[in-house]
């Protein structure tokens, strides 16, 4: 069976006040033209369909647009919810739209219930486990514990239970939206984390032939059978290194899998260039990124005037300018957000507290109260775009 994964298409989305509509269409096209020229049997789409809990009608009807090619062309589609989604909201009509082949799994009550499909080897079920935040699913799951990692086995053991009923030689994937340890981060992902943890070990998935992940943006294997595809398009300049594709899986009769990375159209290269403005301006080297998105960090000691406008008579398409001075090493005067680049939330506020109590950092009840008011404002923020 030959199975297309993507994630992660956060419809809706713009690019620095860029609108991506276009682009997304584009990857819509592409899709769908990838389906029927590979002679995909399924496609799985891993979560985050939506940018927001309640996306513009553009997206809205690009999403439906999606759909309906989708159905006409008689191959399933099995998708999942993610964290940026509405899970109520994107399962309305499931039942109704599975008869179309269709598939949306945003239950997390259902995630022991398949959508099996049959080819000539036999049968494969389809486990779509949705975005789980723990908080709001732990009851309903008997989860041994607060975390994503319990609530995911949890639901791995749903799993598991149902693919142990079946008969011998059914083949199994997953579509789950998580963060898995060893997957490498952009900056354009929503924070998940809970207790200060935001990984799951990859062993969760164990005893599926295949898991198809979404989440991380970035297109990466965890192992040769737990894959992210990454988003179709750069939601950030951290991505401008990254090559954007979709998996396509072929899932043979003993189960063996094997992947190949099918290419996304690139609407506009990202470029992130650094130095004084006046190098940026005439370093010939920089040529090749006239026509692309640009962020420009400008290092000149002195901010220099009308450094934008500069910037965008050789690099029209500049986006982001940032100011990040050459001072020496210790210099008191280097900026805050260079002394917080890279720290997480919880470190910054263990710091803060170091910092007013003359270096005496906090102790480990401290330390619990603070990670619990950080995931207090996080399931609040989580709390909110599902009610919406």
């Amino acid at each position: 069976m030959r199975l297309l994964h993507t994630s992660d298409w956060h419809l809706g989305r713009s690019f620095h006040r860029v609108s991506l509509l276009h682009a997304q269409r584009e990857f819509i096209d592409h899709l769908v033209q990838t389906v029927r020229e590979r002679q995909a049997d399924a496609v799985l789409v891993a979560g985050d369909v939506y940018d927001r809990a309640v996306p513009p009608l553009a997206a809205v009807e690009l999403f439906d647009d999606a759909l309906h090619r989708l159905a006409e062309l008689g191959v399933p589609t099995v998708m999942i919810s993610g964290n940026h989604d509405s899970a109520r909201r994107l399962g309305v009509g499931a039942g109704l739209i599975g008869r179309a082949g269709i598939h949306l799994r945003t239950d997390p009550a259902a995630c022991g219930t398949p959508v099996v499909l049959a080819d000539a080897h036999g049968d494969v079920a389809f486990y779509g486990l949705p975005y789980l935040e723990p908080a709001l699913v732990r009851e309903e799951l008997e989860a041994a514990g607060p975390g994503h990692t319990a609530v995911l086995q949890a639901a791995m053991e749903r799993v598991r239970a149902d693919l142990a009923a079946r008969p011998a030689g059914t083949r199994s994937v997953v579509l789950a939206h998580a963060f898995v340890a060893g997957g490498a981060t952009s900056d354009s992902e929503r924070d998940i984390t809970v207790g200060g943890v935001a990984s799951v070990p990859a062993e969760v998935f164990h005893g599926v032939h295949y898991t198809a992940l979404g989440h991380l943006h970035g297109c990466q294997t965890i192992t040769d059978r737990i894959c992210y595809s990454g988003s179709p398009l750069a939601y950030s300049f951290s991505e401008a290194d990254h090559r954007k594709t979709m998996w396509l899986v072929d899932l043979d009769a003993d189960g063996t899998v094997t992947a190949e990375r099918v290419d996304c159209p690139v609407p506009r290269p990202l470029a992130r260039i650094r130095g004084r403005l006046e190098e940026l301006l005439d370093d010939p080297g920089l040529d090749r990124h006239e026509e692309a998105w640009v962020e420009a960090t400008l290092t000149d000691p002195v901010r220099p005037p009308e450094p934008m406008a500069r910037l965008t008579r050789r690099f029209p398409h500049t986006l982001s300018l940032l100011f990040e001075p050459d001072r020496p090493p210790g210099d008191p005067l280097a900026s805050y957000a260079q002394r917080l680049h890279g720290r997480s939330d919880r470190q910054i506020t263990e710091d803060f507290v170091a910092h007013v109590r003359g270096g005496q950092g906090a102790d480990e009840a401290e330390r619990a109260v603070l990670t619990t008011a950080l995931d207090s404002v996080r399931l609040d923020e989580t709390a909110g775009e599902v009610a919406r």
